[in-house]
């Protein structure tokens, strides 16, 4: 079970005006937010072995309620993986999970994933990149929604894969890659090892993002920010353990992509009420509510508002506050982070 205040998991109670608020979503794995009834269909279309195919079942045995660490969390991807290697399952899953962010009011999404793990049935990089970003387009056609990818390399892989995946980002920079990210297992795999891809990264002025400050501790963020160059920290979880590195996060703004359901499931978070979001919140950090993994971790982004409201404390303005540093710290430019939050201040402005 996941550690809530009790023995089962705290239910979100998200009312019509969390989902009324327009919302930016910042870090959410594609490979970690399938729809289980999707997941089941492709995987018997092409002979994939899964648990089950029942899509509540499988909905029920992809949520992670019983992970001791990080490592553990993310061993399900392994069965996502296994129906996302050719592009018309990455076209589909891209698109519907766009569509899912828009039904509840999410404006901007930004996905982010590795595509060098969707290779395996022998799709080149490029074409994972194409086909995903046709899903996001499609999506916008359909939906008032704005996508944008961002691409991971992976700590536990070669860094070598790791340059690649700089380079491809930076290849697309212009076709919807907004910026690249470092993401997997953190303890035993420094970012330090990856540095030759943020200086690719770097050199092409493409924003860094670093998954760090959850599977291992606040030296994780050090390197994130004075090693990679990040501009913001995926998860930063764990930061309060150097209050000297907390006060320069919060002196140079750097916002925090905060996934407190994940943190919870995995550990670093003993339970909703003690995840320090709302310490952060509250010394003048920047945070951002985000999913992580819908699949996995079985959350919308109007859940994460409402586990906020219901067990951290925040209030409506505390939420709006949230919501805005959401679309102002997108990694879009000048002209259309105004764009966004000129839509942003209309929309909210008529919920107060």
């Amino acid at each position: 079970m996941l550690k809530g205040d009790a023995t089962k998991r705290p239910s979100a109670a998200p009312d019509d005006r969390l989902r009324a608020l327009p919302k930016a979503e910042l870090h959410v794995h594609l490979d970690g937010s399938l729809r289980p009834a999707t997941m089941a269909e492709l995987a018997r279309e092409r002979g994939v072995a899964l648990p089950t195919y029942d899509p509540e079942a499988l909905g029920t045995h992809m949520l992670v309620s019983d992970a001791h660490s990080l490592e553990e969390y993310l061993s399900r991807f392994v069965l996502t993986l296994s129906v996302m290697q050719d592009a018309a399952s990455l076209e589909r899953i891209a698109y519907e999970l766009a569509a899912d962010h828009a039904e509840e009011n999410v404006r901007y999404v930004e996905v982010r994933f590795c595509p060098a793990l969707n290779t395996r049935g022998g799709l080149s990089s490029h074409e994972v990149m194409d086909a995903t970003l046709a899903g996001l387009e499609r999506a916008e056609r359909a939906f008032p929604i704005r996508t944008r990818v961002i691409v991971c390399a992976l700590r536990t892989l070669e860094p070598a894969i790791s340059v690649e995946m700089a380079e491809l980002a930076v290849a697309y920079r212009d076709r919807g890659a907004v910026a690249f990210d470092l993401a997997g297992a953190e303890a035993g795999n420094p970012v330090q090892d990856h540095l030759a891809a943020f200086d690719v990264a770097r050199q092409a002025g493409l924003p860094r993002t670093v998954h760090a400050g959850e599977g291992f501790g606040a030296p994780s963020i050090h390197q994130a920010v004075h090693l990679a160059g990040a501009a913001r920290i995926g998860h930063g979880t764990r930061l309060f353990e150097d209050p000297e590195l907390e006060d320069w996060i919060r002196g140079h703004e750097i916002p925090l992509e905060v996934c407190v359901t994940s943190n919870v499931q995995t550990g670093v978070a003993p339970t909703y009420r003690q995840h320090p979001v709302r310490r952060y919140r509250d010394e003048g950090i920047p945070v951002v509510l985000c999913t992580d993994n819908r699949l996995m971790s079985g959350v919308s982004v109007t859940d994460e508002y409402a586990h906020a409201r219901d067990y951290l404390g925040f209030t409506w303005d505390d939420l709006v506050q949230v919501a805005r540093t959401g679309f102002q710290s997108a990694f879009v430019d000048d002209a259309e982070k105004s764009e966004l939050l000129a839509a942003f201040e209309a929309e909210a402005a008529d919920l107060s």
